[in-house]
């Protein structure tokens, strides 16, 4: 048994003040058979009522409106996480596994993970890729999901900061590098292309000393999870190589990325707008508390402070800009 204790830090700070700003995030992680949630807070500087609701995935998820004057907006989300002990995943199934998965589609609600999506959607460079890859219905289903996961780890590069939030696949696969989110939903798209239900995981990945992943510790991660039949949801780690395990927390699970963004959200204004995440994972035999430092810039308590202060005049309504943050 692992618990783990998460802090995650966004903080949004604008060249000129904006008047309003009203924001979703989906930090809160998810409880299930394999992870229970202990305790999770959201803080928000500017002070403001926080409300929640789960959406039709089961994601908890938190939305604010500031309408008052600030010049910058910081969300701290702190979270203690009980993982279980999680049962090996074989190699590969029975030699039926294909018809057994087929059965499986046709007498449940997997639609929404067979479609295109947003994010992940066919296009000419991903049947190319899918060729290239060798992405056809053979061997079985599982042993096919093991293969994709280890030829993506290979084919791409992981290079932070090469896409954009909104970037398409096309992108990396064109490139042959990206993120977690590309590597994710590159791998998702190519298993709903053989009508294997796949499925975007938003959440963090802990990395301890013995550890060598390639995604890095400060930051959100994604991968995804995969219906295989006998075994439910199976998570893959396309970014790093792994089949998904208690390292993996999930806060989060939806299409692909355009469901689940850590926060999504406008502002009224006519600004420029920077954004900074800091992520930090503890990990503990025993339930820690919520009161570990977080790796955060030297200027935060000067940001608090000063975020928390009224506004001197208010400010024109005069457009309105989107605001997320990438994994």
């Amino acid at each position: 048994m692992n618990f783990y204790s998460i802090r995650h830090l966004t903080r949004y700070r604008y060249s000129q003040p904006v008047s309003e700003s009203i924001m979703e995030t989906r930090m809160h992680p998810r409880s299930d058979s394999q992870q229970h949630c202990l305790a999770f807070s959201l803080s928000v500087s500017p002070r403001c009522r926080v409300f929640t609701y789960r959406d039709h995935f089961g994601n908890n998820v938190h939305h604010f409106d500031i309408p008052g004057e600030h010049s910058q907006l910081v969300i701290v989300a702190e979270s203690v996480v009980e993982q279980q002990p999680m049962p090996d995943v074989p190699a590969f199934l029975s030699f039926d596994a294909w018809q057994a998965l087929d059965a499986m589609v046709n007498s449940g609600d997997y639609w929404e993970m067979l479609l295109p999506s947003q994010f992940a959607t066919e296009t000419p460079a991903l049947l190319e890729l899918a060729t290239r890859l060798g992405v056809t219905r053979r061997d079985d289903p599982l042993q096919l999901v093991h293969e994709l996961n280890q030829r993506l780890f290979e084919y791409f590069e992981y290079v932070p900061r090469s896409t954009r939030v909104d970037s398409p696949i096309d992108e990396a696969i064109t490139n042959r590098r990206g993120v977690c989110q590309d590597f994710a939903h590159t791998m998702i798209a190519l298993l709903r292309h053989v009508r294997i239900p796949a499925r975007y995981v938003s959440g963090y990945l802990y990395r301890g000393r013995e550890d060598h992943d390639r995604s890095t510790p400060d930051a959100s991660h994604a991968w995804i999870d995969v219906l295989m039949p006998h075994l439910g949801w199976v998570g893959f780690d396309p970014t790093n190589n792994l089949v998904a395990h208690h390292r993996h927390i999930r806060t989060a699970i939806g299409r692909d990325y355009a469901d689940v963004p850590p926060t999504h959200g406008i502002f009224r204004g006519k600004t420029s707008s920077e954004l900074y995440v800091a992520v930090h994972v503890d990990a503990k035999e025993t339930a820690p508390a919520l009161d570990r430092k977080l790796p955060i810039p030297e200027d935060w308590s000067v940001l608090v402070e000063r975020a928390q202060q009224p506004p001197e005049a208010p400010a024109p309504l005069i457009d309105l800009q989107q605001m997320q943050q990438q994994q």
